[in-house]
């Protein structure tokens, strides 16, 4: 499930999130304004910077962990959970976590939630049922990602989903009319390259595979979790432009449409085996850390990325698939063979790419034809600085480097 981040976006925390509100891949952050030297100093501006790189650090952690540890769960010998309860689980563990954050903010008076919920939640009705298609997607998305990470070693995983990248940026462009730097395009067609090149080196038999997985079906399920992520993504941004709502209410409303939706989904899908074996059936503490990372993982993202601007969010991404492969070499006796890091390194440096501010080239320009005098960028106190967004209005503004949760999915 996508978590929804501050501002109303949603991040892929796992294999997805996204934060509305938050920085546009074609413009400068607030400390990448200038000739790149950070806006603002003293106490705040340090402090700034060591939530930075705990950002990084959380969006790291998360998004590998995540995708290493399914992985790992569903490799174990002995009886196989459910993949449909554990997407339940973390829907029940998630909305239930909101609720008391909800709790907590009207300082434990009972009677104040559920007015506030009421409101919310009925009264304002239709802002609830925007929710419900974004949910739906999220909720096929977190069972397809079972079904990519089943089948695919997780390094494999973890570079082909950076497709949703390239998702992401059609619909963008396609539901919201937005546009594309030459940069950001020639970057989409590097990842695309790179992730062609990874899977020619999985279909080519890139080392020895269990019997039981099937490459195919796990590069259908990622391609599809790729697709509904983007769509979500932008059509959760489309809907939900300009509407109020606190991070943990959108995330409560989410979370009841997620299990209720991930119920129908169990009962459809594996319901007379589950009735038969028990819901919690093949659980183990393996299984149950999946569900936890599922759950507070992409909370956890919502909460931190609100400090990373999309060029951490692109080098937490490619941390990512770094340390995914490292750990599957170690974990899972992955092989890497030099077709598999041509693909990677292609997919990583797009991802860098695509994350680039507009204006950088031109600022370094600048920066190294003049090496004295104010920077060009400056402006005079009082005064606001020249209007970005008014000539990147097109700019892709959905994160499509947070695992399914900012949202939190």
């Amino acid at each position: 499930m996508a978590a929804v981040g501050a501002g109303g976006s949603t991040a892929a925390a796992g294999p997805g999130a996204v934060s509305v509100g938050a920085l546009e891949p074609g413009t400068a952050s607030a400390g990448e304004t200038g000739c790149g030297q950070a806006v603002g100093s003293g106490v705040g501006g340090g402090a700034h910077r060591r939530f930075k790189y705990i950002s990084l650090a959380v969006l790291v952690v998360q998004n590998a962990s995540l995708i290493l540890s399914i992985r790992y769960a569903r490799t174990l010998p002995g009886d196989r959970f459910f993949a449909t309860t554990a997407v339940v689980m973390a829907e029940v563990l998630k909305g239930l976590t909101c609720l008391l954050l909800l709790f907590a903010q009207k300082r434990g008076n009972v009677k104040h939630l559920v007015l506030f919920l009421h409101e919310a939640v009925l009264v304002q009705y239709v802002d609830t049922l925007k929710l419900a298609v974004p949910s739906l997607i999220y909720t096929l998305q977190n069972n397809l990602q079972y079904v990519a990470i089943s089948n695919l070693p997780a390094a494999t995983f973890q570079v082909t989903y950076q497709l949703k990248i390239l998702t992401t940026a059609l619909f963008s462009v396609l539901m919201l009319n937005r546009s594309l730097s030459r940069l950001q395009w020639a970057s989409l067609l590097l990842l695309f390259t790179g992730v062609a090149i990874v899977q020619a080196q999985q279909a080519g038999g890139g080392g020895p595979r269990p019997l039981d997985q099937n490459p195919g079906a796990g590069l259908a399920a990622v391609v599809a979790s790729c697709l509904s992520s983007g769509f979500a993504g932008v059509y959760f941004e489309k809907i939900l432009k300009g509407s109020s709502g606190s991070v943990w209410l959108r995330n409560l409303q989410l979370g009841l449409f997620g299990t209720a939706l991930g119920l129908v989904g169990l009962w459809w899908a594996e319901g007379t085996a589950v009735a038969r074996r028990g819901f919690f059936f093949g659980y183990t503490p393996a299984v149950w850390g999946v569900v936890l990372n599922q759950a507070f993982g992409g909370l956890l993202v919502a909460v931190v990325v609100k400090y990373a601007d999309n060029i951490l969010k692109g080098f937490a991404t490619s941390l990512s698939i770094v340390l995914s492969t490292a750990a599957s070499i170690r974990l899972f006796g992955f092989h890497v063979d030099p077709l598999f890091a041509l693909g990677a390194g292609l997919v990583i440096g797009a991802v860098y790419l695509y994350s680039l501010p507009r204006g950088a080239a031109k600022a370094i320009a600048s920066t190294s034809a003049s090496t004295s005098g104010p920077c060009i960028h400056q402006q005079p106190p009082g005064q606001p600085p020249p209007s970005q967004l008014s000539s990147h209005r097109g700019d892709l503004i959905t994160e499509p480097f947070l695992p399914k949760s900012v949202l939190v999915k």
